[in-house]
């Protein structure tokens, strides 16, 4: 299926492309989400209207991205959890944990944009993990994570 970008998609192209993708992809992520719309020649006709403004939007995402990622990169925080006398957890520290600290915090974040390659923190001590604020625009943070013992 051809479809027109409306958002720069990361491994598949930027805002305006016609593209092609798997009819799944597009009908179940990037057209209900937004990011997309099917190339039919009317839709080509209204995107080029349209095309200064939506890249005005895009722009003006950028730079709110570029200045929350300005705050936010460096920031240390705080997490406790119960953990056994060896360091190691009993439960985990999640992307939701780290996203629910950085609003208490007053950065509005999302769990999907916290990245954690190495997957959940299972051990008390600092760990780096990263915040995908927009697809150009990544900040990474230092997660402190002290132990409670009940």
């Amino acid at each position: 299926m051809q479809i027109i970008l409306l958002d720069k998609v990361v491994n598949l192209g930027n805002l305006g492309e016609i593209v092609k993708v798997k009819d799944g992809y597009a009908r179940n992520f990037l057209i209900p989400s937004g990011r997309a719309r099917r190339a039919t020649e009317s839709a080509k006709a209204e995107f080029a209207a349209k095309r200064a403004e939506l890249e005005k939007l895009a722009a003006a995402k950028l730079a709110e991205a570029q200045a929350l990622g300005g705050k936010l990169g460096g920031t240390a925080i705080k997490l406790t959890q119960k953990a056994g006398v060896d360091g190691r957890l009993f439960g985990s520290v999640t992307n939701f944990d780290i996203a629910e600290e950085l609003n208490k915090n007053g950065y509005k974040v999302v769990k999907a944009q916290v990245r954690m390659p190495n997957g959940p923190l299972k051990t008390v001590g600092d760990s780096t993990v990263s915040v995908a604020l927009h697809t150009d625009v990544v900040v990474d943070i230092t997660v402190s994570v002290y132990g409670e013992t009940a």
